[in-house]
């Protein structure tokens, strides 16, 4: 009987060159094509359920391109199981320089990330099942916690016209969030809540004598109606 070494093993097992061509191209096809359609269809949520100030395309994109990436690497490394170990130590030493401010858009990118993946592997049913229900449950919570909107309101006036800027203030909802006075200068820092854009209190408090500038802001809010 021959006998099988350890190296024997480890290259029958491990170095296997023709298991990088079992992936059929048909299943490449498929499982780019699903990517696609599921990483437009983040794009399509995150797009109608932003409610920040600046909306960036750009990063919308690149979740499209960051489904599209994992599942393509999803499909490399399960062909062998040296490529899975290196790509794995590869993708290690990769830092992330870029800040996330708004914890959502970490959600988002996770999303594509779980949907490369599952595309990638070829478990399509979870990959559009759990995206129809993630979208359903982004959709509801937008829909229940964003009714009203958030400003910040920039007054500068002269003190002599203190009693009428709070007088004018008081009409609306409005909390204070800094003042600041240099010599005969006030500036005040607001934060209001409108629940309907109407903004004619903008041009009441500039009409005031005494008051420099006013400014608004709008900023994102998390306020349930």
């Amino acid at each position: 009987m021959e006998q099988t070494n350890f190296n024997d093993i480890v290259k029958k097992s491990f170095l296997n060159v023709e298991a990088f061509q079992q992936l059929p191209f048909l299943n490449i096809l498929i499982g780019l094509l699903i990517s696609f359609a599921m990483g437009m269809f983040i794009y399509y949520i995150y797009k109608k359920t932003y409610r920040g100030v600046v909306y960036s395309d750009s990063y919308n994109i690149s979740l499209v391109l960051m489904t599209l990436i994992t599942s393509i690497v999803i499909m490399t490394i399960s062909t062998n199981i040296v490529l899975s170990l290196g790509m794995v130590g590869a993708l290690s030493i990769v830092r992330f320089r870029t800040a996330v401010k708004d914890p959502r858009d970490i959600v988002f990118m996770f999303w594509a990330i779980s949907v490369g993946i599952a595309a990638g592997a070829g478990i399509f049913s979870v990959a559009i099942i759990g995206s129809l229900f993630v979208a359903a449950v982004v959709l509801l919570m937008t829909k229940k916690k964003y009714n009203h909107f958030a400003y910040l309101l920039i007054i500068r006036y002269h003190n002599d016209s203190h009693e009428g800027v709070k007088k004018e203030t008081a009409k609306i909802d409005a909390v204070l969030k800094s003042k600041i006075i240099r010599h005969d200068v006030t500036e005040l820092t607001m934060e209001v809540i409108l629940k309907v854009d109407n903004t004619s209190f903008v041009n009441r408090l500039s009409s005031i004598e005494g008051v420099e500038d006013v400014s608004l802001v709008q900023y994102k809010g998390d306020y349930v109606s």
